[in-house]
């Protein structure tokens, strides 16, 4: 596939259709996006038609650049438009008690979160020593962005029954310095709802602004109330809460990557923006992070939620918990397995009970039929899990699941748990990051079946074994080098 000179930049150019060839020649080597049987990374509504109207409206904003929305207005228009979309669906706008939220599309939940805390880190200059408080269960862009933005990061920990972070724990790690205090709606992990109503309070009592990440439920509870599901308080509805984040490239199932960012109102925002005018060429002005952004996932975005329309996002909705109650069903019924959580949203988790069969070698077994699923490792006395994300195209796959589910847990004790070599393990369990040498780290990927330049080994359960065995440190920086090693160029 590779040209001559080794390079993805021939001496020549190539014709279209053999361009086009070598394309899906290397996507056939991924897990399918479309089908009902990855339960992560993407969300498919099953819609038929649905990808080509938005690839057709993608293309035709490709080249318009969001830089400038006096060059473009069409991308103004289109980004305010799915702006007041967000904020309806989320208790906000004209005839509620947020009347004058506003917003931004940014290009996934990260960026949006990283935006949240930086607004709210900006809106206090005073604070020289800026300080978040999450759960442990916020999503881990949270970690980056008080990574980035050189912010300190508080994790309270959660109640091993609920899930969730006890509210008096919020209060008391609320400091003069905290900036801003976030909670989940639901987790992604498990799919629970926090105390929302509660955290903000306490958030609100301390002066302290208080996001809601509903990046991934955001487009689905609301939803899943109108359907009867009982669910909490957690949006604009509720006076403490200053900021939410929703992913629309989630459940509202547009294309990748389109987020948006809601604050209550426009003097929240303000410390969103940056502007730049001490030099000779343009002022910069920029709502979020990019400078240059592309219009096709703004226009794609569009496209889908002006075709899908309300009834349709509430079907699709009840589609996905019907498709949730089935797979909740199959772990119920197979001897060995029970669920981490009661499902809440569109998640269903699980995990193994003591005389069950070795979560890991089960995941491996389930995606050789064709299911595949999201290991999630031991956290502070909470157990390996499988993570589930439904979407509504699971629905009329969903039935196929138990029978599967159930010979996956047949193959899974058969075959029994990984057995890692003893020291190896000790290693994982006893071994520093800062003690890692590019020679360890090659062996152990070597002996794991990780090569250089994209080599996988076909079963990950040895891999997660591993990995499961080291504490959080040293599991960053084994990823952070087995990656690495993956990602190194053609020649």
């Amino acid at each position: 596939m590779i040209d001559e000179n080794g390079s993805a930049l021939p001496a020549h150019g190539m014709p279209a259709e053999r361009v086009l060839a070598e394309v899906r020649e290397l996507r056939g080597r991924d897990r399918p996006t479309h089908g009902g049987r990855l339960f992560a990374y993407v969300y498919d509504p099953g819609v038929a038609g649905l990808d080509e109207l938005a690839a057709a409206a993608y293309a035709e904003s490709a080249h318009v650049n969001g830089l400038d929305p006096t060059a473009f207005p069409s991308l103004l228009a289109m980004e305010n438009a799915l702006v007041g979309a967000a904020a309806r669906v989320l208790g906000g706008g004209p005839g509620t008690s947020a009347p004058e939220v506003v917003g931004s599309v940014t290009s996934g939940g990260t960026e949006s979160l990283i935006l949240a805390v930086k607004a709210a880190r900006d809106a206090r200059p005073e604070v020289t020593a800026p300080r978040i408080v999450v759960p442990a269960s916020a999503h881990a862009a949270f970690a980056k962005a008080a990574h980035y933005l050189r912010v300190e990061l508080d994790t309270v920990p959660l109640d091993p029954a609920t899930l969730r972070p006890a509210v008096a724990d919020v209060a008391a790690a609320i400091r003069p310095e905290t900036v801003l205090v976030a909670c989940s709606a639901p987790s992604y992990a498990h799919g629970v709802v926090d105390p929302v109503e509660r955290i903000a309070e306490v958030a609100a009592t301390a002066r302290v602004r208080c996001h809601v990440d509903a990046c991934f439920g955001g487009w689905t509870l609301p939803y899943l109330r109108r359907l009867g599901v009982p669910v909490p308080a957690f949006d604009f509805a509720v006076p403490g809460v200053t900021s939410i984040s929703v992913d629309l490239h989630k459940y509202a199932y547009a294309p990748k990557g389109v987020s948006v960012l809601l604050h209550r109102d426009p003097a929240l925002r303000a410390p969103q923006y940056f502007a730049y005018a001490d030099w000779p060429g343009y002022t910069m002005v920029n709502p979020v992070i990019s400078s240059t952004r592309s219009g096709g996932p703004i226009a794609a975005a569009y496209a889908t939620l002006r075709h899908l329309g309300d009834d349709g996002y509430l079907d699709l909705t009840r589609r996905t918990r019907e498709a949730v109650r089935v797979l909740a069903d199959a772990v119920r019924d197979v001897d060995g397995l029970r669920l981490v959580a009661e499902p809440e949203s569109t998640v269903v988790c699980f995990t193994a009970t003591d005389s069950g069969p070795d979560l890991f070698v089960l995941v491996d077994e389930l995606a050789a039929r064709g299911w595949h699923t999201q290991p999630q490792l031991t956290y502070a006395g909470l157990p390996r899990s499988v993570h589930l994300t439904v979407t509504a195209a699971v629905a009329p796959r969903a039935a196929e699941f138990a029978p599967d589910l159930a010979e996956a847990v047949a193959a899974a004790r058969a075959a029994g748990p990984v057995a890692l070599p003893p020291a190896l393990l000790a290693l994982a369990g006893s071994l520093s990051p800062e003690s890692l040498t590019g020679d360890l780290v090659a062996g152990v990927a070597a002996g794991l079946g990780l090569g250089a330049g994209g080599g996988l080994p076909e079963r990950m359960a040895p891999v997660n074994t591993l990995l499961d065995a080291a504490p959080p440190a040293l599991r960053e920086r084994l990823l952070v080098e087995f990656v690495s090693l993956l990602q190194r160029p053609s020649y």
